[in-house]
């Protein structure tokens, strides 16, 4: 690989991380303490949506996200000819 595939590759790598560690930031510390109380006036199968973000809502953003950021990266590793196999 060229120096400057290498650097695309990286700085294409690094652009997905930041996206997905800024949602993740936002879902489970935004969602889940800052405006938990703003969420909290709309309730989702009797749970208010701000407790709901807090215990269950962050932990199914967070596995959501593992699958999503493997699926790009191997989209990403086969563009680059960097995949394994």
């Amino acid at each position: 690989m060229t120096s400057d595939k290498a650097k695309d590759y990286w700085s294409r790598n690094l652009r997905l991380v930041l996206g997905c560690l800024v949602v993740w930031f936002a879902v489970s510390f935004l969602f889940g303490i800052l405006l938990v109380d703003v969420l909290n006036t709309v309730q989702i199968g009797g749970y208010k949506l701000g407790f709901w973000f807090a215990q269950q809502g962050s932990i199914y953003t967070f596995v959501a996200l593992v699958f999503f950021y493997a699926s790009k990266m191997n989209k990403l590793d086969r563009e680059f000819d960097v995949h394994e196999g």
